[in-house]
């Protein structure tokens, strides 16, 4: 590793063989597992403080296809890796027509020209190409790019009553869910995501988590990269896991909303004791969000007794579950039902529920869970947890950090593993940056000088806020 780029020694392949080996087998945590380890021989990072976890998205390095193009360009993929492994198998095959469609890459914009016919041309040549294998099995083994064609195909096209090949639309044979779809021959890890209207990306997720303690450096003691669909709250899990490996669990650990859920909050004090503080999801009902009717909380919930008492005073006839959720981060549900005959003539229906026929049912955790979810909302609003939740904010910091200073937002390799390395070596970078320009003799930062305004306050004796954090609404 040490040689001169013209050293007759070295090879440029040298280096793509290095980084591939470091892909394999969960290398590269234990990569950062090494590196950790030394820190905390010395010294620089220990378990039981309070560390934060933020996430950001991270753009795979394909281009953004539109769904023909997608489909053409797996054509060409597929093509490109039958012709450099079995060429042969092409003989007889690939004609003139071929040549024109997949012999450079494919740029055909959100409007081409004859859309259906080359929506139709690229699917039948697609099904041509895969028959024209399977025929050969026993001479060829498929490889990615075949691989990927097939579930391109499967996703962007189905077959009618008649058998014929059509084009999947909503309507027509059903979309499948971003999280499953492949966006690029050349990447089948990346995944499409949206959030709101305004950032939308084909990638990845990578969620960076590290320590705050006052007075020393913060050290990054994890990173996690998952595709861009997987929910925030699923990491949680893997991230105490592996903080546990290395002997760094936190005592507190500041998360934003997108982690927090009562089930990964009560399964990290049963299993490392470790407190999640972070805003809980807040009540799904109808009621709640508009702030009109009885919500879930105006109910009252008798464990003992099995029952619910609406706030008209109305037992409920029914107790159901707990019913486990299709969310690995949701509870398991109990399920709470009133008749019809209850919630018919009852004065104050229209605040429960907006149909005529129908009765209120009301859903909720079991009781360790009820329980600590009010315990949880509670001190949420307490100036002592608002206090120490504002350390979370930092992080953000460090995403840019991350993002804009060492070029985290655009994977460098395609692949998932590729960009998990690429995202593990960078943070060791960080940690010897930051330690490394730690002062040896001052452990705390200076504060910051006032402006000449703070200034002039401070002359005539007039109060001014110390931090934004003591501004008032």
């Amino acid at each position: 590793m040490a040689l001169e780029l013209d050293d007759p020694g070295f090879h440029h392949s040298v280096l793509a063989d290095f980084r591939e080996r470091l892909t394999e087998d969960g290398r590269a945590d234990r990569l950062l597992d090494l590196a950790l380890a030394r820190l905390k021989e010395a010294g620089l990072v220990s378990e039981r403080t309070t560390q934060r976890t933020d996430s950001t998205h991270v753009v795979a390095a394909v281009r953004d296809l539109t769904r023909l193009e997608l489909v053409t360009e797996a054509v060409r993929a597929s093509l490109e890796e039958v012709a450099r492994t079995a060429g042969h198998l092409l003989v007889g095959l690939v004609d003139e027509e071929w040549g024109r469609r997949y012999g450079r890459p494919v740029r055909l914009g959100k409007n081409p020209t004859r859309p259906k016919t080359r929506i139709l041309a690229a699917g039948n040549d697609a099904c041509q190409l895969l028959e024209h294998l399977n025929r050969d099995s026993s001479s060829y083994r498929t490889g990615p790019a075949v691989r990927a064609l097939r579930q391109i195909i499967v996703q962007n096209y189905c077959r009618d009553a008649a058998g014929r090949l059509s084009w999947r639309t909503k309507e027509d044979g059903g979309l499948p869910p971003s999280s499953l779809v492949i966006v690029s021959p050349y990447d089948t890890t990346a995944r499409y995501v949206r959030h709101g209207h305004i950032i939308r990306w084909m990638g990845f997720a990578a969620h960076l988590t590290e320590t705050c303690t006052p007075g020393s450096a913060d050290v990054i003691t994890d990173v996690a990269t998952t595709s861009a669909a997987t929910n925030d709250g699923q990491a949680l899990p893997g991230i105490h896991t592996r903080l546990a490996r290395r002997g760094l669990l936190p005592a507190e650990h500041l998360v934003d909303g997108g982690y927090t859920s009562l089930v990964h909050v009560e399964r990290a004090a049963r299993e490392h004791q470790i407190t999640v503080t972070g805003p809980l999801p807040g009540n799904p009902t109808r009621q709640h969000r508009k702030n009109e009717g009885f919500d879930r909380d105006d109910f009252h919930i008798d464990f003992d007794r099995r029952q619910v008492t609406c706030p008209q005073g109305q037992v409920s006839a029914g107790w159901h579950g707990p019913y486990p959720t299709s969310s690995p981060t949701a509870a398991p549900l109990i399920v709470a039902r009133f008749t019809k005959s209850q919630c018919r003539p009852c004065p104050a229906r229209t605040h429960c529920t907006t149909t005529a026929d129908s009765a209120r049912t009301v859903g909720f955790p079991p009781r360790e869970l009820r329980d600590l979810q009010l315990r949880v909302r509670a001190e949420q609003q307490t100036p002592d947890w608002k206090a120490r939740y504002a350390v979370r904010s930092g992080v953000e910091g460090t995403i840019n950090e991350f993002a804009h200073g060492h070029g985290m937002r655009r994977c460098r390799y395609r692949g998932q593993p590729k960009a998990h390395l690429q995202h593990v070596l960078t943070a060791i970078a960080v940690n010897i940056e930051r330690l490394s320009s730690r002062s040896a003799t001052d452990d705390a930062s200076s504060p910051r000088r006032p402006t000449a305004f703070q200034t002039f306050l401070d002359q005539q004796g007039l109060p001014r806020p110390k931090s934004w954090r003591t501004l008032g609404t």
